[in-house]
């Protein structure tokens, strides 16, 4: 019995070891992208062109707020575009990816399936 909890202990201590021998760890994320909102934001722009303000609040079924403090973060970022313009009497803002926006996805999910391949082998 005395083996099979060194064994067991040796697995884990295997797969913990994995992790953390991974390209990069957990806590290397990109913590701009990270964030679930900011994250559907950029993964719907990475299959759109562009889209509205109000197509973004549908998407995410969240509060202008909401939507504008997280499309702020990723515009700081250089993670996306902001176009203001009118139609009419009516604002109307776009939002579109930019190229390091488009890098910075693939980094973080790139980065995620390492973690979850060397999290897999152990």
């Amino acid at each position: 019995m005395a083996k099979t909890g060194a064994v067991k202990k040796t697995a884990a201590a295997q797969r913990r070891a994995a992790v953390l021998a991974a390209p990069k760890t957990a806590v290397d994320l990109d913590r701009v992208i990270h964030e679930k909102t900011r994250l559907a934001i950029v993964s719907a722009l990475a299959v759109s062109s562009s889209i509205t303000f109000n197509e973004m609040k549908a998407i995410l079924k969240a509060t202008d707020g909401n939507v504008s403090v997280h499309a702020r973060k990723l515009e700081d970022a250089g993670y996306i575009n902001t176009k203001k313009s009118f139609e009419g009497r009516m604002p109307k803002t776009e939002y579109a990816l930019t190229a390091a926006g488009r890098r910075a996805l693939e980094r973080y999910l790139d980065h995620m399936e390492a973690i979850i391949k060397a999290t897999r082998k152990g």
